[in-house]
């Protein structure tokens, strides 16, 4: 059973929200929120079904820290007998996130508003067939490397969960967060699909930029994009 409680660093809450951003709040994550996964609707961290979330077998993919939406709507709409789930504690980018989901139009989406750590406490093994981290905090000082997304704290649960063949892509502009990528994720179970620097800046085919990369580049940062692939 997972810990009562853990430390959490990110941001939760931002500017204040505009009157649209608080409607899609109340009226659209209701049918959207992830149910039995939290602490509030499930505090004796019981195992769920993930059938139940899209209420069938279909496969399932997982983005972690979805920031604004841009690549969860992208992809939900470009893949839509795939289940996505997303996880963002950052109220704000789930707000913006919401308001791409109206607008697209896509119904083949779960949102869980916290840590991706208390989905992956009550996920069953192998459930999930694809992971996205993209962009994460960098956590730039030394000493707040720990709290990186690619340490064992994260890693060892998000393999445990992942389909032996289930491919996980990292994005990010910092180059010391490729560095503890490359040595953690495959530590932790994965297959490095990518191993050449060569082909770290070469973006995914059905790739979206996102705020994020675009705020990267106009401040001269180069993307990187690595690909892993769930061995077992």
């Amino acid at each position: 059973m997972a810990e009562q409680s853990r430390n959490f660093y990110g941001r939760i809450k931002g500017k204040t929200l505009r009157p649209a951003q608080q409607t899609y709040l109340d009226e659209d994550l209701p049918a959207l929120a992830l149910r039995g996964v939290g602490r509030d609707d499930n505090p004796s961290r019981q195992p769920v079904d993930p059938t139940s979330f899209f209420g069938d077998r279909r496969p399932l993919w997982l983005e972690v820290g979805f920031g604004g939406g841009e690549h969860m709507v992208h992809q939900a709409a470009r893949n839509p007998d795939v289940g996505i789930i997303g996880c963002e504690p950052y109220i704000n980018g789930v707000a913006m996130a919401l308001g791409k989901i109206r607008e697209a139009g896509v119904d083949n989406l779960r949102i869980h508003t916290w840590d991706a750590r208390e989905l992956f406490d009550v996920l069953p093994d192998a459930c999930l067939d694809r992971a996205f981290l993209l962009y994460p905090d960098p956590w730039p000082k030394a000493r707040h490397h720990r709290r990186r997304f690619v340490t064992p704290e994260h890693l060892l649960p998000l393999a445990r969960v992942l389909r032996p063949g289930a491919v996980f892509r990292v994005a990010t502009d910092i180059p010391d967060y490729v560095r503890q990528t490359m040595a953690e994720v495959p530590q932790a179970g994965f297959e490095c699909l990518t191993p050449d620097p060569e082909e770290w800046h070469r973006p995914w085919d059905d790739w979206l930029s996102t705020r994020y990369e675009k705020k990267a580049l106009r401040e001269g940062r180069r993307p990187h994009y690595l690909t892993f692939r769930r061995q077992g």
